[in-house]
């Protein structure tokens, strides 16, 4: 199975990075290794997280409070949101 970003996605991911990395040298790198993993989670069992609508699951990133959400789209995941957790919850939805 692939797996590819939206734009909206890749722009949040960038976004946590360089705030990471702005707070501690290399934070930024452990942040995206995480996420790196829970990509590769789905990957492994995409239908096995947690359901937040009819298409959109989220996974949750291990030490980070983000969660990647992502859409099973054929034989492939589609990242729809890599949205830091303490924000209003319905904000991802803006990005469907």
């Amino acid at each position: 199975m692939t797996y590819r970003f939206t734009s909206a996605a890749l722009s949040e991911l960038r976004g946590a990075l360089v705030a990471y990395e702005s707070k501690e040298r290399g934070l930024g790198k452990r942040f995206l290794a995480e996420v790196d993993g829970t990509i590769s989670r789905i990957l492994m069992a995409p239908e096995a997280w947690r359901r937040l609508s009819a298409r959109t699951r989220r996974c949750l990133v291990h030490r980070f409070p983000f969660g990647v959400l992502y859409q099973i789209r054929g034989g492939e995941v589609l990242v729809v949101s890599v949205m830091d957790l303490r924000r209003d919850p319905a904000s991802w939805r803006k990005h469907l």
